[in-house]
């Protein structure tokens, strides 16, 4: 037994009102989450090796179960449809999935290289790529039969990585090399190193696919990359140590959280100017947006909690006690456009 399941009534019924809602939104032609989706937030917790699920649809949103998983997760993604989540242990070597429906580890642990931090699933679902810091390497697994079938030299440190829109390219921060490299999906060929700032430490991709944005926490700078020419066109400074990076639906803004100023930068786009800083709790290391847009999840690592920012004002709503060391928050990912 890897977690326990005991959600109360009250979550359940409005877990299942949101999902009613989400069904009639579809026939308005105003659905945020993919028809299967659960309205949950994953947490992974690098100190007590567990992952806490935050249910967003409860006002205030809470915690409603944690989920035990393997040593140090420090990686989180969410596939498309919502059904399942891939967690990257960085101490045992593995990935576990954890199924939404029940919200407990499904199969057994995936092996992969040595010290796994980032996690993507490709948007039609079938793959997840992991960083292998150590290695400076990324496994792929298949996500039909949950197996590696293939494992492609990144750079030294390979920390973050996600995967375009279209699902043709993977980008890849190389922590220790201060690059960020480009691979060719489906064979993963190597396309271009691209030199960004110092320690990138996270990547986002917008919805459009037209640009990347990397976390640069040696520098306190976020990197812009054109994905058509693979060059950096802007250099954003923010606020210290900025780790995790995430972007709103509809691509206007960039939420950064800097891990040693306890703050998120708000970049309005497609100026690339910081709009906004928002205080958060104790050493801010990753954030996800929902995806409606309404709200942005900080996993505060230092104050062991979440910060819920509402995009619309900027500001703090609540903050959801969750495990020790959060280092990541994975989201079902918004409805492709």
């Amino acid at each position: 037994m890897y977690g326990n399941n005991s959600n109360g009534n009250g979550a359940a019924w409005a877990r299942g009102f949101a999902a009613l809602w989400a069904v009639l939104a579809m026939g308005l032609g105003l659905a945020a989450f993919p028809a299967e989706a659960q309205p949950f937030a994953y947490v992974a917790n690098g100190g007590s090796d567990t992952v806490s699920v935050i249910d967003t649809a409860t006002h205030p949103p809470s915690v409603v179960t944690t989920v035990g998983v393997g040593m140090s997760p420090d990686g989180v993604a969410v596939t498309p449809n919502g059904k399942r989540v891939y967690v990257a242990n960085a101490a045992s070597n593995t990935v576990l999935v954890i199924g939404a429906a029940t919200n407990t580890v499904v199969g057994l642990p995936i092996p992969v290289g040595v010290n796994p931090i980032g996690v993507a699933v490709t948007p039609d679902g079938t793959q997840a790529y992991v960083t292998n810091f150590h290695d400076g390497t990324v496994s792929v697994i298949n996500t039909a039969t949950k197996t590696v079938v293939q494992t492609f030299l990144s750079g030294t440190g390979a920390d973050a990585v996600a995967v375009t829109p279209d699902g043709t390219h993977v980008y890849v921060a190389n922590f220790t090399s201060d690059t960020v490299s480009v691979f060719a999906r489906p064979g993963n060929t190597p396309v271009a190193s691209i030199p960004v700032g110092d320690a990138p430490s996270w990547i986002a991709i917008t919805p459009d696919g037209t640009r990347v944005y990397v976390a640069n926490k040696g520098s306190n700078t976020v990197s812009v990359i054109r994905t058509a020419t693979n060059a950096v066109v802007a250099t954003i400074p923010v606020g210290t140590k900025p780790v995790g990076v995430a972007i709103t639906p509809d691509g206007t803004h960039v939420y950064v959280a800097n891990l040693g100023s306890n703050t998120v930068s708000v970049i309005a786009r497609p100026g690339n100017t910081v709009a906004t800083t928002v205080m958060v709790g104790s050493g801010p290391d990753a954030i996800a947006v929902t995806p409606d847009g309404l709200h942005a999840y900080v996993a505060n690592r230092r104050s062991a909690n979440v910060s819920v920012i509402r995009t619309a004002t900027n500001m703090v709503v609540t903050t959801v006690p969750v495990g020790s060391i959060p280092l990541a928050v994975g989201i079902v990912p918004p409805v492709a456009p």
